[in-house]
Parts: structure tokens; sequence; C-alpha cells
């Protein structure tokens, strides 16, 4: 089931159990949704939506950001007046071991290759 909010500011993420694989697969297929992701995963905490240089309109931003939570991609909350965005790295390593770690390193390959 997946977590509602609590209060108009939280977001309902997907319970560890809800996240499937399909979902995820979707929500990495697309090249500015696995940029952010990149992103996270590089990062030494969560960042703010602000932080992503994306040269795509805000509501198309913040749909990139709902697709990667809605799949248990991400998790998001609200600090303050920032949402902040965490890789639910333990959770998707868990149900699917190997699966980021390769993602990312085919996506990083292929970035250098100018893809």
């Amino acid at each position: 089931m997946t977590s509602p909010a609590v209060s108009s500011r939280d977001l309902p993420h997907p319970v560890r159990d809800e996240i499937r694989l399909e979902g995820v697969l979707h929500a990495l297929s697309d090249p500015m949704r696995l940029r952010i992701v990149r992103e996270l995963a590089t990062a030494s905490g969560e960042l703010s939506c602000s932080h992503f240089d994306l040269p795509v309109t805000k509501s198309t931003t913040t749909h990139h950001f709902r697709v990667l939570r809605e799949s248990g991609v991400i998790r998001q909350v609200y600090r303050g007046t920032a949402k902040m965005n965490g890789l639910r790295r333990d959770d998707l390593d868990g149900l699917f071991p190997g699966l980021l770690d390769a993602l990312l390193d085919a996506a990083g390959r292929q970035a250098v290759r100018g893809g």
C-alpha cells in the first residue's frame, strides 16, 4: 500500500514491496529522469529540485520528479520550503540487486560516447 500523505506537504511514496520493476524501468527510460538519478547517485545527500538545471519547462521538470517518486526510484520530502530528493538506493538494491549500478554504469558509458 502506498504510504499516504500525512499532511498537505507530505508526498505519497510506494512502500518498498509496491515498487515494481516495470515502473522503475519506465521511470529510468527517459533521458531527463535518468539524468536526475545519475546526479542523485553521485550526491552525498539529498538535493533540492532547484539544484537541477534541466533544459525543460518547470512543469515538465515537476512531472519527471513525480514519475520518479511514484515509481519508487526517489523519495521526496519537504525541508522548509524546499522539496528535497534522495535516491532510494537501499530499497532498489534490496529488490533488484545490481540493477541500479548496471543502469548507472551503462548511462555513464553512453554519456562518454556522446549519446
